[in-house]
């Protein structure tokens, strides 16, 4: 049986009611955010995931923002069904900013899209903005082995 999407659908539709509710209390609390904020986080990590799970070219980042909501074992396990990893880039390497992190960005935003997510673009920074920071993430998410549909 092969699950047909109408239109974009949020990340938060990738869990249980239950688990997407703790996820973003606990990640208001840890962070300090506004839980309509967290809310938001948390539904662009699990579509950030889901994007990763289907991903099948260049690396994947999240924003600052949507990173804070990246809960690896739980989400992975659930979203993509496999561990993905996740590797800080050092924010002096040529990949954190300029050309490549807002082809990152681009890549990213459009792959979650692509994979038939809503994207919140109050979280993710517009690629034409003066400065756009990949250094939270190096290789997003890539898999080890990739996925058997790549």
């Amino acid at each position: 049986m092969t699950a047909v999407m109408k239109g974009p659908v949020t990340g938060r539709s990738l869990v249980s009611h239950e688990l997407f509710n703790r996820l973003a209390r606990r990640l208001a609390v840890e962070e300090k955010l506004d839980p309509g904020l967290s809310e938001r986080i948390v539904d662009q990590a699990l579509a950030f995931l889901a994007a990763c799970a289907t991903n099948c070219g260049a690396p994947l980042a999240p924003s600052e923002l949507v990173d804070l909501g990246w809960d690896y074992a739980e989400f992975c396990d659930r979203v993509a069904g496999r561990f993905l990893h996740h590797v800080p880039t050092d924010e002096s390497s040529p990949s954190a900013g300029g050309p490549a992190a807002r082809d990152t960005l681009v890549r990213t935003m459009s792959a979650i899209r692509g994979a038939g997510y809503t994207l919140d673009a109050g979280l993710w920074p517009h690629p034409d903005a003066d400065h756009v920071n990949c250094s939270q993430c190096k290789n997003g998410c890539y898999d080890d082995p990739p996925p058997a549909q790549c």
